[in-house]
């Protein structure tokens, strides 16, 4: 009994993921961000959260920029 028969390559490389924040199985490569580009394209090296999730996370805590700062007048 071979191992090599037993398991495919895709057994291995993960080729979807479950986004963690909502939930949504999506494709890895184009639906989350390469987090360890020093890893190569290991499903490791990928986030658990995809790129949309990421990016409202990004807007939701970006400082709000309120204009009451002014320049010292000295």
């Amino acid at each position: 009994m071979n191992i090599e028969e037993q398991f495919g390559l895709e057994h291995l490389l993960f080729k979807e993921r479950k986004c963690r924040i909502c939930g949504v199985t999506k494709d890895l490569i184009d639906g989350f961000y390469l987090i360890r580009k020093n890893r190569g394209m290991f499903p490791s090296s990928y986030s658990y959260e995809c790129k949309e999730c990421t990016k409202k996370r990004i807007i939701k805590n970006r400082k709000i920029d309120t204009g009451s700062w002014e320049y010292p007048d000295w």
